[in-house]
């Protein structure tokens, strides 16, 4: 079979949210139900920011690309960001990231937007090969303010 990527559809919710699940367990982070119901309406409405791609092999989704644009004030444009991409695990190595990858690209370039970025683990080795072979690592750092955490302490 060849792997075809393509925006969600409603019909994709069960095995796209096997593969969300899988790509939260992977960060060690708790998918509850309620997150997993927020992110599917943000993707499956068009005038929501977050759009979701599958990649797609046969009748299996195989991975999945969540994107969103963004300002870039210095630059005056825009860009794309790259959410979240997942791969299952016995496809990695098949070429299905460097695809969604490209299908981003490729989204990125039709809407003339000026850059395609995201982050990884810096422990996330396998994916960082793939990035490393599509794209130029940055300089920058990182940092976050975790209000939920503080909030929840403050509560506590």
């Amino acid at each position: 079979m060849s792997t075809v990527v393509r925006p969600v559809k409603d019909g994709d919710f069960f095995a796209w949210l096997d593969l969300y699940a899988k790509y939260a367990e992977f960060y060690h982070t708790e998918l509850t139900d309620q997150r997993a119901l927020v992110l599917w309406s943000w993707l499956t409405d068009p005038d929501h920011e977050e759009e979701g791609y599958v990649a797609v092999d046969g009748d299996r989704i195989v991975g999945l690309a969540n994107v969103r644009e963004f300002a870039r004030p210095l630059e005056g444009d825009r860009g794309l960001y790259l959410d979240d991409l997942f791969v299952v695990d016995d496809q990695r190595g098949k070429g299905v990231g460097h695809q969604l990858i490209a299908a981003v690209r490729s989204l990125a370039e039709e809407r003339r937007l000026g850059v395609v970025q995201w982050i990884t683990a810096t422990d996330n080795a396998d994916a960082q090969r793939v990035y490393d072979s599509v794209a130029n690592k940055t300089g920058w750092v990182t940092y976050e303010i975790d209000l939920a955490s503080a909030q929840n302490a403050e509560s506590a």
